[in-house]
């Protein structure tokens, strides 16, 4: 079989063909999918994407799908994993009746949500809001977001006092990413440019160089949403499914909605299949 997987990050399997904007590993091949999917019609029995829709406009999303579908081959699946929109949902009003009602822990639960629902939607910066409530020298509940985030949270709470000293130096790709756009504002190029604009448009310049580069959310999506939009692309049957399960054999075998425990890499997600049907 010939297995497709999208935005891949550092999650990729040499079995699979694994495409990402930036490449870690010499299996990843670089590109765009903003500019679509670069192979011809019919090529994968599988496409996987996994909390990459999200990053694309409602508008450009259709049209991703409609990629994944001519790379399809007939009787092709098709898995999506996005942030589930209806769970958030049903979090954020239970977060909200037990923190009126005076509920401390559930105080601090309910200013987590409210970032899960609006933070990588409206921040201008890396890591946002969620990064500065994840650096904080207490947070007292480490559980509440190991339930909701799982390994991604539990691998920053493990790390010590002294890691995590180092760490303010080095938090991995987001703060990578900081020092790059630090590094090129003190470019003789971005030092004119500033000079050209302008301390005030030079900082607007700076806010949408930052929200093109993919990291916001530009949607979210619930299973009713998300199927309609994958039958609108041409799929059909589209089912939720868990991490652990799915129509693609051998699933759990590639560890890339599960950890090798067996535990879902990303509880906070929705997980959809469907099928490129037969002309």
């Amino acid at each position: 079989m010939r297995l497709l997987n999208l935005g891949c990050g550092l999650r990729y399997h040499p079995d699979w063909t694994n495409v990402d904007l930036n490449s870690s590993n010499s299996c990843v091949k670089v590109h765009d999918l903003r500019r679509g999917i670069p192979y011809q019609d019919c090529t994968f029995d599988v496409v996987y994407h996994s909390h990459l829709i999200e990053h694309f406009s409602k508008q450009e999303a259709h049209g991703f799908l409609k990629e994944c579908f001519r790379v399809l081959k007939y009787c092709g699946i098709i898995r999506v994993v996005v942030p589930d929109l209806e769970r958030i949902a049903q979090i954020y009003l239970h977060a909200l009746e037990k923190s009126l009602q005076g509920n401390g822990e559930w105080q601090f639960n309910y200013e987590w949500i409210m970032l899960e629902l609006y933070d990588q939607s409206v921040r201008n910066s890396p890591g946002g809001a969620m990064l500065e409530y994840l650096n904080r020298e207490s947070i007292p509940n480490k559980v509440f977001i190991e339930q909701r985030f799982g390994a991604e949270a539990k691998k920053i709470f493990q790390k010590d006092k002294k890691s995590n000293s180092e760490s303010k130096n080095d938090k991995g790709i987001i703060l990578r990413t900081i020092d790059s756009l630090r590094e090129r504002a003190k470019s003789i190029h971005e030092i004119a440019i500033r000079k050209l604009l302008g301390n005030s448009d030079y900082s607007a310049l700076q806010i949408g160089r930052f929200r093109l580069k993919g990291e916001i959310h530009q949607w979210m999506y619930d299973n009713y949403s998300l199927a309609k939009l994958l039958k609108t692309a041409g799929f059909i049957n589209p089912a939720i499914t868990k991490a652990f399960e799915s129509a693609i054999p051998n699933w759990t075998q590639y560890n890339l909605d599960t950890d090798p425990d067996g535990s879902a890499y990303k509880p906070d997600s929705l997980y959809i299949e469907a099928i490129k049907p037969m002309q």
